[in-house]
């Protein structure tokens, strides 16, 4: 699969079909890997998922891989693929980048779909106890320890995260980007970086601006995934009602029981539900010459 130079380092990509771009974008402590199931249903259209840089197959360069850094490699393999009029879909920190990527780029986006993402900073008493003291622990020398030293987040999110447990061939795939201690760094500071009770502070000002857009971005459709049945997920029926609320051109469709990493339990219905909008907002119409319209 294709590789492109972008910055100091390089950035994996899975790139399949023609005609209007999506971009699907993982999560922690994922890679384009959690869309193998879904890119092949979806249909028509330029798909691209990359890995974020210091993840999956991406180069690993010298980073203290905060939102800002993973924003600004994301946006300069944008700018490297030349790709405009895009739609995006986005699951966990990809969600967040999707968002705050099209609040800077909004004459570039055509569309958003989303699913388990952080649409709002977060307040701890919104969080169930056992999320609160994982949150809190994962900020600690132990924390660090037991992300650093084994594969303990990507053991417990394909275990733990998804109504069905994958095996250990499955699970060595996730685990094999990152075979060594400073590998896993990028794993450990997304976990760090989750806006609760306004910390960390950059990262709460940045989903806060994306907010923004989100209130008043009218003109873009955007599409919410629901499921249910899981303690684990971010986007419970309270958040899905204030994003009914409170981001502009929502729809919501809801797709049945998963965990935190949907894409693993209800890739089928993930694929079919975007495959829906997509053409219900025409964004995979195309102009004559090639492009988006």
């Amino acid at each position: 699969m294709p590789t492109i130079d972008v910055l100091d380092s390089t950035i994996h990509y899975e790139d399949h079909g023609s005609g209007a771009t999506v971009v699907f974008l993982h999560g922690n402590p994922s890679s384009s890997h959690t869309w193998r199931k879904v890119l092949p249903l979806v249909g028509a259209g330029r798909l691209i998922a990359p890995d974020l840089i210091g993840m999956g197959r991406s180069g690993k360069p010298v980073s203290d891989y905060r939102f800002a850094d993973h924003a600004r490699y994301l946006e300069a393999f944008f700018d490297a693929l030349g790709l405009d009029e895009v739609v995006l879909v986005g699951h966990d920190w990809g969600g967040s980048l999707a968002f705050d990527w099209a609040a800077r780029n909004p004459d570039r986006v055509r569309g958003l779909a989303f699913f388990e993402t952080i649409v709002r900073p977060i307040a701890s008493n919104e969080l169930s106890e056992q999320a609160r003291a994982r949150a809190a622990k994962l900020r600690t020398a132990e924390g660090e320890s037991l992300v650093l030293d084994s594969h303990f987040l990507i053991d417990t999110a394909y275990t733990g995260g998804v109504l069905n447990p994958l095996g250990e061939e499955e699970l060595n795939l996730y685990r094999a980007p990152y075979p060594s201690r400073e590998s896993r760094r990028p794993l450990l500071n997304w976990t760090r970086s989750l806006p609760i009770d306004g910390d960390p502070a950059d990262v709460t000002a940045r989903v806060g601006a994306y907010g923004t857009w989100l209130a008043r971005s009218q003109d873009v459709p955007k599409l919410l995934l629901t499921f249910d049945s899981s303690p684990t997920l971010l986007i419970t029926p309270e958040v899905a009602a204030w994003c009914k609320d409170n981001i502009a051109g929502l729809q919501i469709e809801h797709c049945g029981p998963a965990g935190h990493h949907a894409s693993e339990d209800q890739p089928e219905t993930i694929a079919a539900a975007i495959s829906r909008w997509l053409d219900q907002q025409n964004l995979r119409q195309t102009a004559p010459d090639g492009s988006s319209i």
